[in-house]
Parts: structure tokens; C-alpha cells; sequence
């Protein structure tokens, strides 16, 4: 990482992950391996912003503990990368495993218990709602198919729409780093 710190990915430790090396790899990993408008990638950092701002519209009165674990869940992608969905259930089991002692190691480095299953419930949900948005509006979808895909059309609260608009890199990082920051109270 760039931190200096090693990661061993089979067996990672919470003391090797920080939260620079999260923000600066989901900025630059891309949502939909890269095939979304616009002149820059949709990467996974501004995804997770959008899920964030998606979840506390669905639970108003969710946590800051709640808040990051929306922000955080593909937090496990700033070293795996963002595979698609199919992919990761052709490869199974071993590529779960891993993603899911990453984001063990991540919830323990951060104070976080896992999310009950309500919560977890609804993490989910407002992924897929913001799937489907990033599916029409990105790339290249159309409703019928995200629907058939992400579920049903939900409208984005507010100002999460101006989420959907790509950003360079170090944007993305760097709102990704203002919101944790803003969550953890760091």
C-alpha cells in the first residue's frame, strides 16, 4: 500500500489497513470495469458516497457507526478490485472468503460490529437503488434492464443525483476521505 503497509490478503491484519490506502484505491478503481459515460471513470470511492447518501434516506435516523458501514461496504475492493456480480458467483466460495476477512479486518480497524441483519438488509438496498441509477444514467442500461438487474426504479433523494456525474480521481478520494472523516469524527 502506498502507506507502507503490507496487507496479506489471505490472512489481513486491522493494523495494516488505513484509510488513505481505501480512499486512494476505490478512487481509482472503476465501477462497470470502466464502460460508464462521461470523461472520467465512475469509481467505487464516489459509488460508495452515493450508496451512503442513498441509505440515510432510507433510515434518517441511522447512526454514524451506520453511515460508515454504508460507506465502507466494497471498502474490501480498494485491493480486490470491483468485480462484477456474475463473475464473483462463477468464481465462489474462495473470492468470497477473501472479501469477506477484508472487510472483517476493515470493521475491526474501525470500531465497527457487523451490521444486524435489518441493517445489513438494508445496506444492500440502497446499493442496488444506486446500481440501478449508475446502470440507466452511466452505463448505458435501459430502465427495463436495470429493473430486470437492480429491482424496481427508486428515485434518488436530493442532491445525490449530482453524485451520478463522474469525477477525476483525486476528487473522489478526497470526498471520500471528508466523509469518513466527517462519520468517525477523525
Amino acid at each position: 500500500m502506498l502507506s507502507g503497509r503490507r496487507l496479506d490478503l489471505l490472512d489481513p491484519s486491522p493494523l495494516d489497513i488505513e484509510i488513505a490506502d481505501i480512499a486512494h484505491g476505490l478512487a481509482r478503481v472503476a465501477r462497470w470495469n470502466g464502460q460508464t459515460s462521461g470523461p472520467h471513470v465512475f469509481s467505487v470511492a464516489q459509488h460508495a458516497l452515493l450508496v451512503e447518501a442513498v441509505g440515510r434516506h432510507l433510515a434518517p435516523g441511522c447512526t454514524a457507526a451506520q453511515g460508515l458501514e454504508l460507506l465502507l461496504h466494497d471498502a474490501p475492493e480498494y485491493v480486490v478490485g470491483d468485480m462484477i456480480s456474475p463473475l464473483k458467483a462463477a468464481i465462489g466460495d474462495g473470492y468470497k472468503g477473501v472479501e469477506r476477512r477484508l472487510m472483517a479486518a476493515i470493521r475491526l480497524r474501525f470500531g465497527l460490529d457487523a451490521p444486524t441483519p435489518a441493517f445489513a438488509r438494508l445496506v444492500k438496498r440502497a446499493d442496488r437503488i444506486a446500481a440501478h441509477a449508475e446502470a440507466v444514467r452511466l452505463a448505458g442500461f435501459s430502465a427495463g434492464e436495470a429493473a430486470l438487474h437492480f429491482g424496481r426504479h427508486t428515485s434518488l433523494p436530493g442532491s445525490a443525483g449530482a453524485l451520478l456525474e463522474p469525477w477525476p480521481s483525486g476528487q473522489a478520494q478526497a470526498c471520500y476521505l471528508d466523509r469518513f472523516a466527517a462519520l468517525s469524527g477523525t
